[in-house]
């Protein structure tokens, strides 16, 4: 067991959150038992620190407390396809509708041309709107705007019957992280999915939950710890660089959220309770924080989008515990971390990770921030 120092001031700069990391901790595949991964512990209070494995988890929680988990479900969402006439590569990410207080989930189920998609797109010689771009499986896409920053506004056209989840399982493929250096095989299908994945619309998993199993969340339950359910479709900014150094300048992607109306009642009871809410993964601390009245720090249920950027300063109303993985030097995750742990122990615990073999990323190893 370690201890980290206590935090420092709040820093603005994202050069302030960066950490050395050999290329080889970054996990290129998962382990062959979800729950064997390790599982660092660090105390908010003491900055104390201890190593364990996820099968331990149930150990560290207590009757009562309430875990969160999102249940959002990655689609193969990245299509690889030629323009019209030229032939020349695109390559589309589907990423979420565009029309707002539209949920992912059913709109995948409506035929193609029912509505405009929001997508990040890349191409040789760039992308105009009014071309048209062909992929397997007979779905076509036309541009129809461009939005900036790689992003478009895209119509999409198919045989008529076809809902666009049913084209995208058919021509897509599943957007495995760009620091995973290979091509997705059949096996991560299964394993970049959490078991409880159900609401379809994700292009990343919200990789905190791939280390649960049916046995552990059953050890969980036995133990008398509850379990509730948000929907965030975590979009590409969970892995996009940053790319300005004065935090104040940087504008989070939009992501759709809902929080159900149990969820809702089952958290607002655990606080009233003094239970404490366990957080799995930082797209659950953003939908919570994000859903809750600022009036009356209540959690409101239903469906929302966010660009809420959590950082150092912070004032946390929903959170008590976060169990999250390790995430990428400079990025808005380990900004989010610092914020519930101070940055100074972050970075403490993160050269502890490194030092002690501990595997990053999404399919890495876990991290319980406790109180």
């Amino acid at each position: 067991m370690g201890a980290a120092t206590s935090a420092t001031p709040v820093s603005s700069r994202l050069s302030d959150y960066d950490f050395a990391l050999p290329e080889s901790q970054i996990a290129q595949a998962p382990l062959a038992e979800r729950d064997a991964s390790r599982l660092m512990t660090i105390s908010r209070s003491s900055g104390t620190w201890s190593h364990r494995r996820f099968a331990d988890l149930q150990e560290l929680l207590r009757p009562g407390d309430l875990l969160v988990l999102n249940d959002a479900r990655v689609i193969p969402a990245r299509l690889l396809g030629q323009k019209a006439g030229t032939g020349g590569r695109v390559e589309l990410l589907v990423v979420r509708p565009a029309a707002q207080n539209t949920l992912t989930s059913a709109a995948l189920g409506a035929a193609p041309e029912s509505l405009d998609w929001v997508c990040l797109g890349q191409a040789s010689k760039g992308l105009k709107p009014g071309q048209r771009v062909m992929f397997a499986s007979g779905l076509e896409a036309e541009i129809q705007e461009a939005l900036g920053g790689g992003e478009y506004r895209v119509r999409f056209h198919a045989p008529p019957g076809a809902s666009l989840a049913a084209l995208l399982d058919a021509a897509g493929r599943l957007p495995l992280p760009p620091y995973i250096t290979r091509e997705p095989d059949a096996a991560d299908a299964e394993r970049y999915q959490t078991v409880y994945a159900r609401a379809s619309g994700a292009v990343a998993a919200p990789t905190a939950g791939l280390h649960f199993t049916q046995e552990t969340l059953a050890a969980l339950a036995a133990r008398g710890v509850h379990r509730a359910l948000v929907t965030l479709d975590v979009g590409p900014g969970t892995f996009l660089p940053v790319r300005e150094d004065d935090l104040d300048k940087h504008h989070m992607h939009p992501e759709r959220y809902t929080v159900p109306e149990a969820t809702a009642k089952a958290i607002n009871a655990a606080r009233a309770e003094g239970r404490r809410v366990v957080a799995v993964g930082t797209t659950v601390v953003r939908t919570l924080e994000s859903a809750t009245d600022p009036e009356t720090g209540r959690l409101r249920a239903g469906p929302g989008e966010t660009t809420l950027f959590i950082r150092p300063g912070f004032a946390f109303r929903q959170v008590d515990l976060l169990l999250t993985n390790f995430h990428l030097p400079r990025s808005t995750l380990v900004v989010l971390v610092s914020a519930l742990l101070g940055r100074e122990r972050t970075l403490e615990a993160y050269a502890e990770a490194v030092r002690a073999g501990y595997r990053f990323f999404s399919y890495g190893d876990a991290m319980l921030v406790s109180e």
